[in-house]
């Protein structure tokens, strides 16, 4: 019993760390990624090994597979938890909701405003750019202001210039140094040991800062 329980276990280690694997490799998050592959490795090598040795049992390879299937519900989890990334939302609008743009802003909120001709008159777009943490207080805002809004959601891949750039520079150059290291060995690992803290942030990011 002990040896399926134990399989039953490593499966919900496994797949999390798969999971948080891919979305740091498609976040571009390289030490994170190296680091979560190795301990997908390390787990599934033990795993497939307690399986495959001794007797093969029926049992040891479905629990196995429930193992897996159970892994990949607290990996959704896990991932829909930590909400990586960033949210570039359209809401198209009849009318220009000066009330709803001026909430958004002082929430934190990126938006642009563009003006539109719809079928029906004057149409207005929203722009809003939010962290993925988020999008479900944007949409319940919107909701409040807009019940009749049409909204459309998508995560944008890359960022240059904006205020969105600006804000990761001030981020980034929170926290200087109280030292002035002159050894290049030494250099060499606080960049490392920085770009480590910095994957790791960007990866756990608290769900109250503002984009």
């Amino acid at each position: 019993m002990t040896h399926i329980l134990l399989i039953l276990i490593l499966q919900l280690c496994y797949v999390p760390m798969l999971a948080l694997r891919t979305i740091c490799m498609v976040k571009k998050l390289t030490l994170l990624t190296a680091f979560f592959g190795f301990l997908e490795a390390i787990i599934y090598v033990f795993g497939l090994a307690l399986v495959l040795s001794g007797d093969q049992s029926t049992l040891a390879m479905v629990v196995y597979a429930l193992g897996f299937s159970l892994g990949l519900i607290v990996g959704i989890a896990i991932e829909n938890r930590i909400a990586i990334g960033f949210r570039s939302v359209q809401v198209n609008i009849k009318s220009e909701n000066n009330i709803l743009i001026a909430f958004l802003r002082s929430q934190g909120f990126g938006v642009t405003v563009f003006k539109g001709d719809g079928k029906q008159g004057p149409r207005y777009m929203l722009d809003i750019l939010a962290k993925r943490s988020r999008e479900k207080e944007l949409f319940d805002i919107i909701e409040s202001y807009e019940p009749n809004a049409f909204i459309i959601s998508y995560e944008p891949t890359r960022f240059k210039g904006g205020f969105i750039e600006q804000l990761m520079k001030k981020q980034s150059a929170k926290g200087p140094s109280r030292f002035d290291l002159n050894n290049e060995n030494i250099k060499g690992l606080k960049k490392l040991f920085r770009s480590v803290v910095g994957e790791v942030k960007e990866l756990v990011k608290p769900k109250e800062d503002s984009v």
